[in-house]
């Protein structure tokens, strides 16, 4: 009777782990609901920043770019990687991966001869690389569920100042890109100095700096000297007070905070799919091991039955005889 007193509390342990996996599932996808609507509503807007800072770029003499320090690259020394995680666990193996990728990239910048910082975003990351042998050189906790244009102002405004004063000669980005409720993928992105080039926002089809953009209304006229030649008719713009003022005061500040800003996003999108999916699957896990404790029970119980009754047979003989 010990055994299934056992087996009967390891049920009710089961089912207690069952209600409490089933609620975190239904939490996790209202909320996941909210997180996609609000990464598929900040995409436009990236692509509009993207566009118009793509477009003046185009109006700067290349000369007049090395008045823009954030746009200046030069020889890497020292590279500093922007770690975005999540502050709570229990969401499958969204963390591990966004570390392994990580580790990976440290371990071949070292080999390159790179020394290698870390700015660290969220707690996981925090306790994570406690013990990694890189430089911290600074971590954002507990930060809002729902992640803020602030939130993301404070972290650019410190990448920037760490590039504009040469403490890193370069900044990367890691996180995850939100694809679907089923699948997100780890992605890294150059970050500083803002080539725009180099930076692979797919989620948002961010067109690159120096590409040909297709302005609403453009027309392509075919050239009478030349069937194959054509223009294409771009508006003229005018900057105030000047296109340089405009570059370093507005378009450049709100490119890297709306880039810390989308790939906060998207990390929050795919935290709470991850744990949506962990949570259903031990939900069904706790299913089908309550399903199999029921049935060592029962045929526990059946065993003990089954005993008893051979005893009382067993002394009905032995007093008849």
């Amino acid at each position: 009777m010990a055994n299934l007193k056992v087996i009967r509390q390891r049920i009710k342990s089961v089912q207690a782990t069952q209600k409490i996996t089933r609620a975190m599932r239904m939490v996790a996808a209202a909320k996941v609901r909210r997180a996609q609507a609000r990464v598929q509503a900040a995409r436009p807007f990236t692509r509009a920043v993207i566009k118009m800072l793509s477009e003046a770029m185009k109006e700067i003499n290349p000369i007049d770019l090395y008045g823009l320090p954030l746009v200046h690259s030069r020889p890497i020394k020292k590279v500093a990687i922007i770690v975005l995680s999540s502050d709570r666990g229990l969401c499958g193996s969204y963390n591990t991966n966004v570390f392994r990728e990580v580790l990976s990239r440290i371990q071949t910048l070292e080999g390159e001869g790179k020394q290698v910082a870390l700015i660290l975003v969220g707690m996981k990351a925090a306790t994570f690389f406690k013990h990694v042998k890189a430089e911290k050189l600074k971590t954002y906790t507990l930060l809002p569920a729902i992640p803020t244009v602030e939130e993301a102002k404070l972290i650019a405004e410190q990448a920037s100042t760490l590039f504009t004063t040469e403490a890193v000669d370069a900044i990367e980005l890691i996180g995850t890109k939100f694809v679907s409720m089923l699948r997100s993928q780890v992605e890294r992105m150059p970050y500083l100095p803002a080539t725009i080039t180099n930076i692979s926002l797919e989620a948002v089809k961010i067109p690159a700096v120096g590409a040909r953009l297709a302005e609403p209304g453009a027309v392509n006229e075919i050239s009478p000297h030349s069937a194959e030649s054509s223009t294409e008719m771009t508006p003229q713009r005018l900057f105030e007070p000047g296109i340089m003022d405009v570059m370093t005061k507005e378009l450049l500040p709100k490119y890297l905070q709306n880039v810390i800003y989308q790939s906060l996003l998207e990390a929050s999108a795919s935290e709470l799919a991850a744990r949506m999916n962990a949570m259903t699957n031990a939900s069904n896990n706790a299913r089908d091991l309550i399903s199999s404790l029921t049935l060592v029970y029962n045929k526990a119980r059946q065993s003990s039955i089954t005993q008893d009754l051979l005893e009382i047979v067993g002394g009905a003989e032995a007093l008849r005889g």
